[in-house]
Parts: C-alpha cells; structure tokens; sequence
C-alpha cells in the first residue's frame, strides 16, 4: 500500500512532460499559422483594393476602355501591385465587361474584381 508521502514515479512525470510538450508545440504551431493567415489576409485586401479602383476607374471613365487585355502596376500600402484587366463585350456591344485580376510582387493573384460598364448616355451638345 502507498502512502501518502509518496511523491510520482519517474515515468509518471516523464509521460506529464510528453503530454505538455506536445500541447506546447500544437499551441506555437498554431500561433505561426495564425500569423501567417493574419498577414496573408491584410495582403489580400489591399489587393482587393487596387482591383476595385482600377474597374472603377474604367467603368466611370469618359471614355469606354479598349476591349482586350491590358495591365500595369498600382502602388498601394507601400508596394507595387501588378493588375490585369480583360474587357469584353457582353450579348449588348454597348455593355462591357470588366474582369480585373491583381498580384503581389510575388506573382499570386490576390484580388480578382468583375464589373460591369452600362452604355453611356450621349451627351448633345447644341
């Protein structure tokens, strides 16, 4: 029988560390993913950013943009953002379509934006 003076064997408190280093390690594990994730977010959102401006820029521009692809590079959050955009006519030729894609320096596509551009109205002037 044991008594109550009797502390825990060693592979008793060997088994506790393992089980606390593995806690441990799946916590710092899950720490670096959540960072990871956090900044991946900010970068995807800024890219979303420069898509929206760039079709806003075309869908409200006095002018209709040349059908076809174009690109170029938007600086925005301190950093240079390449963006393509493909216009298209839809089933009305006055109507376009807009597709813009954004990526970081790296070459990821971040941010990926459609719109749509209604016909102008003609403007008379007398």
């Amino acid at each position: 029988m044991r008594s109550a003076e009797h502390g825990f064997t060693l592979v008793e408190i060997m088994v506790a560390l393992a089980v606390f280093s593995l806690a441990a390690l799946a916590l710092i594990r899950l720490e670096g993913a959540t960072i990871r994730s956090t900044a991946l977010l900010g970068d995807t959102i800024i890219a979303q950013m420069v898509a929206r401006n760039v079709a806003i820029e075309a869908v409200t521009a006095a002018r209709a943009p040349a059908l076809g692809r174009s690109g170029g590079v938007e600086q925005n959050g301190g950093r240079a953002w390449r963006w393509t955009r493909d216009v298209r006519p839809t089933g009305d030729a006055r109507i376009l379509r807009i597709d813009v894609a954004v990526a970081d320096p790296a070459g990821r596509a971040l941010g990926r934006l459609t719109m749509i551009r209604p016909p102008q109205p003609e403007v008379i002037v007398s």
